[in-house]
């Protein structure tokens, strides 16, 4: 049994490392010029998105002491082989800095297109914002919209679409964070 618990304990362990590690690397895909210890300001907020209650790790991005842009981990709940977990990069003028996958159980060959080692699909999302484009585009082709789906996975373009979306939403309300960030 100790064994199995020595084993466990160190797995865990290379998880944990492995994982901040990707978050690192996303982080630095989204947002360049900081110079503050973006990980060591992260602040949580707890809020409903995406049709859940959750709490978000938000990494603020500054320069110079100013914040010029957040990045927000969430998890969409709805991927078509369960919840996807994205790390949403939004400057202060409310344009898409990108999004990235954090991690997903999408299928192999299909749905895990979100992901940039197996294609540019999710670039595509640099500098758009809640109002380009309008509101009834932001939808994969096949529901109206202006995004394209991959062949045989239209659940999983649609969900980070939508979670995108959801996300510009956030930002877009007065005060979407901590009130003291808003004074």
């Amino acid at each position: 049994m100790f064994f199995v618990a020595l084993t466990y304990n160190s797995t865990q362990e290379k998880i944990k490392y492995n994982e901040r590690q990707l978050l690192i690397q996303r982080l630095g895909e989204l947002v360049t010029g900081y110079d503050n210890n973006i990980l060591q300001d992260k602040f949580f907020q707890k809020t409903t998105l995406h049709g859940v209650e959750q709490t978000l790790s938000i990494y603020p991005a500054k320069k110079n002491n100013q914040i010029f842009a957040y990045l927000v981990e969430h998890t969409y709940p709805n991927g078509y082989s369960g919840s996807i977990r994205l790390l949403t990069g939004v400057g202060v003028d409310k344009k898409l800095l990108g999004v990235r996958v954090i991690t997903h159980k999408e299928t192999p060959g299909l749905g895990d297109k979100i992901e940039t080692q197996k294609s540019d699909w999710i670039k595509q999302f640099l500098g758009l914002s809640l109002s380009n484009p309008i509101r009834q585009n932001w939808k994969v082709k096949r529901d109206g919209g202006i995004f394209d789906a991959f062949t045989g996975a239209t659940i999983t373009p649609r969900a980070v679409v939508t979670a995108t979306y959801q996300i510009l939403e956030l930002f877009n309300k007065p005060c979407p964070f901590n009130e003291k960030l808003c004074n």
